[in-house]
């Protein structure tokens, strides 16, 4: 069976520490501030033999229904109800609380197995807090240290005594596999199989500035409140993945924080978030950039247009906060204006105006995201790039630079995601960038690649099949 088990407490006790313990990732961020985590966050665990789905939640507080910590307490909520079996975890060395004692009397009620945990129990510091912990009335506490690793033996017995009992009950459903496993590195490579099958979904984050409705978006797609959302800027931290269908192709979304210019972010909480984000990024196939219709092309939207771009990324921008435009006319006339103005490295890319909030545009930008897509695996035959070459060469040859001219001599496709050409030639080195910029667009033009990031390399020498041709000859 794959049980799913959600960590629940007050801010800053080491939930989201031990979800990384169990992951054996560092998928949360982790920061001594209080209230780091705000949505719930699910991620595949592994303890001993044991396997089952482990959410990550916000802090429990007892705060008003509107505010934000009254929102983040609502997704804790729903992430009970979703669970099979709850860890309730106290901060031993700080003891019981009243806070604690609040939400014990709250667990006590919950119709699902709970697990007392008193982490951060190493050392003598925190044997006050694990006798203490017995007045809450959620049994016999298991002494964890979720940064150490120490108690995990203890609390297996505890999960595998619950998975036997739901076992014998009945089989629950399984939760959809959600958490994000980010290459390190950041590259792909090329894959024959197609995206938007179970097996492999297709990947795609949603980026931005703060507020630009990122999370409002894929709560609209999903059909529920999925993510934690409001005014306030800047409430995602986390780099939060969910599976979804559309049309029968699956993909996974990827929800970002808000990215600002760098100059502007100080906290070290925010960098953590910033550097999540850009992860995700790198790990994702297709990035929807989401703009504010209200002020498209902001500095810093440019700017992350460009970080997609020089990541290689399929690119398509959302021009969210479509409903609030009066005169839609002459506003989608004047960012087309700015597009051909400040979008030369990504010429042609798909724009989309929607409304996260009524849903309007929303399949018209999946069917952008899949073209996109099937743009940056686009593959084109060696002998179609030559005879288009020989045609540039004819028409405008590249410059003569110290009274030579460069020649020209071959073009190939080297490799896709995104599409990678190399030519041949002489004196690579001093060819202008003009010139360079002018092959791309003509690449971009002829062969129907819009929008996506091309790479154009080159190499010193002479034709390399040209040996083999006179071979077979």
């Amino acid at each position: 069976m794959n049980a799913t088990v959600a960590i629940i407490g007050r801010p800053n006790v080491g939930k989201s520490t031990l979800f990384n313990r169990l992951v054996g990732k560092r998928l949360a961020l982790v920061d001594d501030t209080p209230g780091v985590t705000r949505d719930r966050r699910p991620g595949e665990a592994r303890l001993g033999d044991l396997r089952f789905t482990i959410v990550d939640t916000a802090g429990l507080e007892d705060a008003d229904k509107a505010s934000l910590a009254g929102r983040m307490r609502q997704q804790t909520e729903e992430a009970i109800q979703d669970a099979d079996v709850v860890l309730f975890v106290i901060d031993a060395r700080a003891g019981v609380t009243p806070l604690d004692a609040h939400f014990a009397e709250v667990a006590r009620k919950i119709a699902r197995p709970v697990i007392l945990l008193a982490n951060k129990a190493e050392g003598r510091a925190g044997e006050p807090g694990i006798y203490e912990s017995y007045s809450l009335g959620l049994g016999e506490p298991v002494p964890i240290s979720a940064e150490h690793g120490e108690g995990l033996s203890e609390l297996y017995s505890a999960l595998r005594e619950q998975f036997e009992k739901l076992e014998a009950a009945e089989e629950p459903a399984d939760e959809a596999e959600t958490d994000i496993a980010i290459d390190p590195d950041g590259e792909d490579e090329d894959d024959d199989e197609p995206a938007g099958t179970v097996e492999r979904p297709l990947r795609v984050a949603i980026a931005g500035r703060p507020n630009a409705g990122k999370s409002t978006l894929i709560n609209k797609l999903l059909g529920e409140d999925r993510l934690l959302t409001g005014p306030e800027a800047g409430i995602t931290r986390d780099s939060i993945s969910v599976d979804w269908v559309w049309r029968e192709r699956h993909v996974k979304l990827f929800d970002t924080a808000g990215m600002r210019r760098k100059a502007r972010v100080q906290e070290k909480l925010e960098k953590l978030s910033v550097a999540d984000a850009l992860r995700a990024i790198k790990f994702a196939e297709v990035v929807v950039v989401t703009l504010d219709a209200n002020i498209p092309f902001e500095k810093q939207d440019l700017q992350i247009i460009d970080l997609v771009q020089r990541e290689g990324r399929a690119l398509v921008i959302a021009f969210n906060k479509w409903d609030t435009i009066e005169d839609r006319t002459e506003v989608w006339t004047e960012i087309k204006y700015q597009a051909e103005r400040y979008l030369n490295q990504v010429r042609g890319v798909a724009m989309v105006p929607i409304s996260a909030t009524t849903g309007q545009g929303l399949d018209k930008l999946m069917e952008a995201v899949f073209d996109a897509y099937k743009m940056w695996n686009a593959r084109v035959s060696t002998a179609r790039l030559n005879k288009w070459l020989e045609g540039v060469v004819a028409h405008h040859p590249p410059p003569a630079v110290a009274g030579r001219r460069i020649k020209l001599r071959y073009l190939t496709q080297a490799k896709t995601r995104p599409p990678h050409f190399v030519v041949f030639c002489s004196r690579p080195e001093q060819l202008p960038e003009a010139y360079l910029r002018y092959l791309v667009n003509g690449i971009r033009e002829t062969f129907k690649l819009p929008g996506t990031p091309i790479r154009l390399s080159f190499r010193k020498g002479e034709n390399p099949y040209a040996n083999k041709a006179k071979k077979k000859r």
